[in-house]
């Protein structure tokens, strides 16, 4: 996998979504992933069969994400700019998101199913719960157990002051949360 300077490289939570997304019956399902950075789920997805947009912000990351796809000869359809400006016309069967950190749902496209790293640091089941609000039913259909990445390591003294780990802590659980219409 290659990944430019400046692009966010894949790490234990990527693969744990990656990983859920081959397992995934998607067949011909139109797949968007927000914040493609390398491109790993979103290749591992196309590589199922799916027609796959990736879209970032950063250039580097757009760049990076064609590279992969060409080095593996998979289809895949990179776009760069916010999503919303990018790929707001056209409906997806499956939206993908690995946010950094962030407890929160990716935004769900019309009669899409949202599917979401997610950082055990941010509490998987509240989120599991906020897409009731826009009438989807979510669950947690993969976890794992692995030592803290980079990004936790850079951030580790912010979140020992904001008590959100103790101090000899070095393990998470990232989850992929999955919301799908009933």
């Amino acid at each position: 996998m290659i990944a430019l300077p400046g692009v966010y490289r894949p790490q234990a939570d990527t693969a744990l979504l990656a990983r859920a997304l081959v397992q995934e019956d998607l067949g011909p399902a139109e797949v968007l992933e927000i914040g493609t950075g390398t491109g790993e789920p979103a290749l591992r997805a196309a590589d199922t069969g799916a027609h796959v947009t990736a879209v970032d912000v950063s250039w580097l990351a757009v760049l990076t994400a064609r590279l992969n796809a060409l080095r593996r000869r998979i289809p895949l359809r990179v776009v760069h700019g916010d999503f919303a400006g990018r790929v707001a016309d056209h409906r997806y069967d499956l939206v993908v998101s690995n946010p950094d950190l962030r407890g929160s749902t990716p935004p769900p496209a019309p009669r899409g199913r949202p599917a979401q790293g997610h950082s055990g640091l941010c509490g998987a089941d509240q989120t599991v719960r906020r897409p009731a609000g826009e009438g989807l039913a979510a669950e947690v259909t993969a976890r794992a157990s692995v030592p803290w990445g980079p990004v936790l390591r850079a951030r580790r003294d912010r979140l020992e002051r904001q008590g959100r780990v103790a101090e000899a802590e070095q393990w998470e659980e990232p989850a992929v949360i999955r919301a799908r219409y009933p």
